[in-house]
């Protein structure tokens, strides 16, 4: 994830630039800023009032890019990162672990979807029975139990598709 950084750069000694910061974390200079306006971030400032993020702020930027990804807006990341009490930060974590589960679940069942169409060698992937099994709980119909398999997969290469066209297997 993280881009490499040049040899002048020691992560664990040398302040870092915020251009070096967004390079690392692959993010664009602006998003920093904005999180330090929300109050997310407070790197140390130097001459020119330029900022100097060390390695505490990384782990910080590193604990705001992990919990954007599981779906957190910014005022809950601003809540757990500034609470002083763990139980705190705690009720943070609880209120957004449901919400990604469901989000995963969801997640995996698109996902589940793709790759039954990427396996499944039936003539219209969209009249598939497998596919359709998928999608069967979101039109609200009773979902038929799943073989793995293109029930058109098992058929002999001699079978006829619709129309009576010879189909391929």
């Amino acid at each position: 994830m993280a881009a490499m950084l040049g040899p002048n750069v020691d992560m664990k000694s040398s302040p870092m630039t915020i251009g070096q910061v967004a390079d690392h974390f692959g993010l664009p200079a602006h998003v920093l800023r904005h999180w330090e306006s929300v109050g997310l971030l407070s790197p140390a400032r130097v001459e020119g009032g330029r900022r100097r993020y060390t390695r505490d702020d990384l782990f910080q930027v590193a604990s705001i890019v992990i919990m954007k990804r599981a779906g957190l807006p910014l005022p809950e990341i601003r809540e757990f990162l500034t609470s002083i009490h763990t139980s705190a930060r705690k009720d943070v974590l609880r209120r957004n672990h449901d919400a990604l589960q469901v989000r995963m679940a969801a997640l995996r069942s698109a996902l589940d979807l793709l790759e039954a169409g990427l396996n499944c060698s039936h003539e219209d992937i969209a009249t598939c029975p497998n596919a359709r099994a998928h999608l069967a709980e979101l039109v609200d119909v009773p979902r038929p139990a799943r073989t793995g398999r293109c029930p058109g997969d098992l058929l002999p290469a001699s079978v006829s598709g619709p129309g009576g066209e010879a189909r391929p297997r």
